[in-house]
């Protein structure tokens, strides 16, 4: 009797397991093969094949392309300029556009209702928004899951949020070459959302052809806000939230900050900074901002600044580049990270004054 039930009992787990599907009786031996498969997948990315599905449009292919890009490691460097070797001849037909504002504007809420606009429009739309960075992983904090729900879900919609990792104007590092991975993606319009963090945003500027600035009503509480540095390279200030009660007050601060551009030097030759009122909520103004935009772009073309400023650009990256290897060479080299850190302890003691820390640290190379 009790022999017949192990055997029933022994048919139902064989059973189980045939109904499973994949699942071994043999665990071990299942454990060794899908680590071999993985390990295969990791190391064997064929950049031509990626980036033909990237130029066909596929957004999970463009976004394992961005993620090679943004990778900090060795090995994945080499594979990462093929790829952009390869999209470079695709790239540059976008119009790029930097937004940033003071916190609780509504940036996002901006850019989604801006970029959902375009999107049914037949433009393809791509949106870079820089996220800041947790103290704690380096990782973004709020994420697409979080934001822009309904443009992350249009087909003509493409989200992409990246950390600023601590670089200088609330931007990534590789913001620009993850630009140009879109572009040849077939991405017209380009949305570059930015940490507000002041005067530092002119990192954006020098990687957009057009700077908006969010900002809310109330032009006296804005201006304490926002610094004439950053009034000075903005070619479009949206005040938003222009609805309900708000709206006659917006028109207003419109108004002024209109006033106030007129009394700046232009941000862009042969360009008249302005500005609009906007309400996301009731979805007024977006038309206005996009022919604003069209406008600029036409009148920018004409006096031949728009390729200008694109090849200034580039020289600029290029020189930031070379800033940035430099610095990693340094510290690669043997024995400094170390000597800084003796220095470091030196001043810090009042031992050493920082110009002599300096000397000491370079007298070997003169």
């Amino acid at each position: 009797m009790n022999h017949k039930k192990n055997e029933d009992k022994s048919q139902e787990k064989d059973s189980a397991l045939h109904v499973m599907g994949g699942i071994h009786s043999s665990h071990d031996g299942m454990k060794r093969k899908k680590r071999r498969r993985f390990v295969k997948k990791e190391t064997s990315v064929n950049i031509d094949s990626l980036f033909h599905s990237i130029a066909a449009g596929s957004r999970n292919d463009l976004a394992r392309g961005i993620t090679l890009i943004e990778s900090m490691k060795r090995s994945d460097h080499d594979l990462a300029q093929n790829l952009l070797q390869k999209a470079l001849p695709y790239t540059g037909e976008s119009v790029r556009i930097g937004v940033s504002g003071v916190p609780g504007a509504g940036k996002s809420t901006f850019i989604e209702t801006f970029g959902l606009m375009l999107a049914d429009k037949g433009h393809k739309v791509a949106v870079l928004a820089i996220d800041p960075s947790s103290a704690v992983s380096g990782g973004s904090i709020l994420g697409d899951k979080t934001r822009m729900e309904k443009l992350t879900n249009h087909p003509n919609a493409f989200i992409r949020p990246s950390p600023t990792s601590g670089t200088l104007g609330g931007v990534h590092r590789k913001t620009r070459e993850t630009m140009l991975l879109c572009e040849a993606a077939g991405f017209d319009i380009i949305l570059i959302e930015t940490v507000g963090v002041g005067q530092s945003e002119i990192a954006v500027r020098n990687m957009v052809d057009f700077f908006a600035m969010v900002a809310i009503t109330g032009a006296g509480d804005d201006l304490q806000g926002m610094k004439k540095g950053i009034m000075e390279i903005t070619d479009l200030i949206i005040v938003h939230k222009a609805d309900g009660d708000n709206v006659r007050r917006a028109k207003r601060t419109a108004r002024e900050f209109k006033q106030i551009l007129h009394y700046l030097q232009p941000a862009t030759p042969g360009w008249l900074s302005t500005a609009l009122p906007v309400s996301s909520y009731e979805k007024t103004g977006h038309e206005e901002v996009w022919e604003t935009i069209h406008d600029f772009r036409e009148k920018v073309m004409e006096i031949g600044y728009w390729d200008d400023r694109r090849k200034n650009q580039v020289k600029n990256w290029f020189h930031d580049m070379i800033y940035e290897e430099l610095v990693e060479q340094f510290f690669r080299r043997d024995g400094v990270k170390e000597k800084v850190a003796q220095l470091e302890a030196k001043i810090l003691a009042d031992e050493l004054p920082v110009t002599k820390a300096m000397e000491l640290l370079f007298q070997e190379d003169q």
